[in-house]
């Protein structure tokens, strides 16, 4: 037998009444009638569906796919409507929808990858979001409220809200909020230190510096950590300027071949 759908509308002509529709689907047992009338209930809500995809024309993706991906939300937000709830099917059908979208437009272009874990939270979060407007009408759910519902942690649950909230890269060059003086992301970033460079080699050289004669290492010390002049190291030594030059020379030498061959 053929169900037929009430099409008395809303104000909104995308917006047909279907709320003894919704109680009539609730009450069916799985089957060709309860089939049937969710099938012409989502045909009924379709334009709706299509006016939210209209939204995010121009973003770089077809509006066809557009309403295939509203057509869909709608499909989801028909299956977890209760109409028991008290809520007007509009109210949660449309944050579904655009959610649905929007997550279509984070799942596949995104401008950086998001790991999986990271997008698993942002969905969960996303339904618990939907579930939770159902019961609660004028503010938007809590990070607790969140967690308990999704049975996440809150902090699986500020990531997931961080998630939801991040699609596109800023430029490195875009002027940070609240500067005045051109102030951009870029001048915030460091830059490799050369400092790091010295500490390596200074950690490579320090057993060879340890094995060399005493003597040596005494001119080396004085050299290059006390600053002395050679004319100072060989007037400290008793020996020629000519003879510290070479020493120096000689030790420098070595230590460079030993660490070379220690790093190849």
């Amino acid at each position: 037998m053929r169900t037929q759908v009430s099409v008395k509308h809303h104000p909104h002509d995308d917006a047909p009444d279907t709320a003894a529709d919704f109680r009539r689907l609730a009450a069916l047992p799985p089957g060709a009638q309860r089939d049937a009338l969710r099938d012409r209930i989502v045909e009924a809500w379709l334009p709706m569906a299509e006016r939210l995809a209209g939204r995010f024309r121009s973003r770089g993706e077809s509006f066809e796919d557009l309403r295939q991906v509203a057509a869909l939300g709608l499909v989801k937000a028909v299956d977890r409507y209760d109409p028991d709830l008290g809520n007007a099917f509009e109210s949660y059908a449309v944050p579904t929808v655009t959610g649905e979208i929007k997550r279509h437009f984070r799942d596949h272009m995104w401008t950086l990858h998001v790991p999986r874990r990271v997008q698993d939270l942002r969905n969960r979060v996303r339904f618990a979001n939907q579930d939770l407007a159902q019961t609660i009408s004028g503010r938007k759910p809590t990070v607790t409220e969140i967690a308990e519902h999704a049975r996440m942690t809150e902090e699986d649950v500020q990531v997931g809200l961080e998630a939801l909230e991040s699609f596109t890269a800023l430029s490195l060059d875009a002027e940070l909020p609240g500067s005045e003086d051109g102030y951009s992301l870029s001048d915030a970033l460091g830059s490799a230190d050369p400092a790091l460079d010295t500490v390596i080699d200074r950690e490579a050289v320090k057993p060879r510096l340890q094995a060399l004669p005493e003597r040596e290492r005494a001119i080396l010390y004085m050299r290059f950590f006390s600053d002395m002049t050679q004319s100072s190291i060989a007037e400290e030594l008793g020996i020629s300027q000519m003879h510290v030059s070479r020493l120096i020379s000689r030790c420098c030498n070595r230590l460079r071949e030993q660490v070379m061959r220690d790093a190849a």
